[in-house]
């Protein structure tokens, strides 16, 4: 698999908060790449679907898991509701004893979104929503499942974003609540590690580049296979975005690399780790995506990628 962590991590336990579809499930396989045995958590399976009301499932990402090479395990979680969560780290512990990999990627608030919308003007509920399915989703899980994770030393959690740390600080993100919602993550990162120190395992915060999620495929109008064809937001996207997979091998290279400990607390992009681990997206590219946003899309400049993938 050209590009993938390959073998790196038999015998690790994952666990992949937010699995249905996106980053989640393009780390979820990731990991599976690299021989890890993963839990896919989410609220849409093949009886019932969340509010999203998409087609993707749990089930689907654990098949793709096995396709990939790992074991993958299908969890129906609501991961707003504390008593569930505790269920699946106590299932978790029975079965395994040990949990190695945390990635906290719980969203699903794009619809909720008012872009660019100052707080007077955007829904308040769908704000809050967002702050909910952003924040709370990952203080809970984390709650339950990092007293498992910190038995063993080397063990890793990876809050997924959108944005670098350096980038967030510099940029307005759509909405007072989304930027919350986004930053929070961050700033989870830094307390977890702070927190997880004593027991040697390592917190850091991860953000995708322009993700070729389900749903963004599906508002450009291409697919997998043909996204270099997209028109519209003057090029950017057929320039520099990537798959979800790329996000999740840079997940695996780090719950891989024997000095992720050293790297405790800090954030970082999927481009970045790329360049520092060698890894590669499905097509063989290695978009650096926010490096692209800050020196080519930002300043207006027409979209071209030579250097950045």
């Amino acid at each position: 698999m050209d590009g993938a962590i390959d073998g790196a991590l038999t015998g690790k336990i994952a666990l992949v908060a937010g699995a249905t579809r996106g980053a989640g499930r393009g780390t979820a396989i990731a990991l599976g790449e690299a021989g890890a045995t993963v839990y896919c958590t989410g609220r849409s399976t093949r009886a019932a679907r969340s509010e999203y009301d998409r087609p993707e499932t749990i089930e689907e990402t654990a098949e793709m898991v096995n396709a990939a090479g790992g074991r993958g395990i299908a969890v129906a979680v609501d991961h707003l509701d504390s008593h569930t969560v505790a269920a699946l780290v106590a299932r978790i512990d029975a079965e395994q004893g040990r949990l190695d990999v945390l990635v906290n990627d719980i969203w699903g608030g794009e619809k909720l979104i008012g872009w660019d919308q100052p707080i007077w003007e955007h829904n308040l509920e769908a704000g809050l929503r967002m702050l909910e399915l952003g924040v709370k989703t990952h203080l809970i899980t984390a709650h339950h499942a990092l007293g498992l994770l910190a038995r063993n030393p080397g063990g890793l959690v990876v809050e997924v974003t959108d944005g670098t740390r350096a980038y967030n600080r510099e940029h307005y993100r759509l909405s007072t609540f989304y930027d919350l919602a986004k930053n929070a993550p961050l700033r989870m990162a830094f307390t977890l590690a702070h927190e997880l120190k004593q027991h040697r395992c390592a917190a850091v915060a991860l953000s995708p580049g322009w993700l070729r999620s389900e749903m963004m495929l599906e508002a450009f109008g291409v697919t997998e296979s043909n996204w270099r064809s997209a028109t519209g937001a003057d090029g950017h996207f057929a320039a520099i975005s990537e798959s979800p997979r790329f996000v999740g091998r840079a997940v695996a290279a780090l719950a891989a690399d024997p000095d992720v400990f050293a790297r405790s607390g800090g954030s970082f992009s999927s481009g970045g780790l790329a360049r520092e681990y060698g890894f590669t997206d499905v097509d063989g590219s290695a978009p650096d995506c926010w490096r692209y946003m800050v020196e080519v899309q930002d300043p207006g400049l027409p979209a071209d990628a030579s250097g950045y993938r």
